[in-house]
């Protein structure tokens, strides 16, 4: 619809020259197909013999998907007082920090995004590790 094409057009012009940040939106998507449609991908190139079992990794499979090439998010935000990624970059959120706010998506606003923003900054992050125990 035209008023999703002007708020696209809007964020672009707002955000063209940003240089360390990734806003990923997407529309109509899924991300079981987008698994699916990847080891497809893979298969192919498996039988076509052009790539070979035993060199498929996780950045094989990252390569394949719909956002090959784009950063995996560091925070995903889900409005709406959802606590569940409902199918929302499963593979690409394995180390995301997710927040969840109690905000529909419509009244979703600087004061809501700043809140989801002081709660990431507050986490101590460690992609998969453990944290130091501290020997007191």
């Amino acid at each position: 619809p035209n008023d999703i094409f002007t708020m696209i057009d809007e964020a672009e012009r707002l955000t063209a020259g940003n240089q360390r940040f990734h806003l990923t939106v997407a529309f109509n998507y899924g991300s079981r197909d987008e698994i699916v449609r990847a080891v497809r991908g893979i298969a192919a190139e498996v039988q076509t013999g052009a790539l070979d079992p035993a060199t498929i990794d996780e950045g094989a499979i990252g390569g394949h998907l719909d956002t090959a090439g784009i950063p995996d998010p560091d925070l995903i935000i889900r409005t709406s007082g959802e606590s569940r990624l409902s199918n929302f970059l499963l593979w690409q959120a394995a180390y995301s920090e997710l927040v969840f706010l109690p905000v529909l998506w419509p009244e979703f606003d600087a004061i809501a995004f700043g809140s989801a923003i002081d709660e990431y900054a507050r986490r101590n992050r460690r992609y998969g590790g453990v944290a130091a125990r501290n020997s007191a």
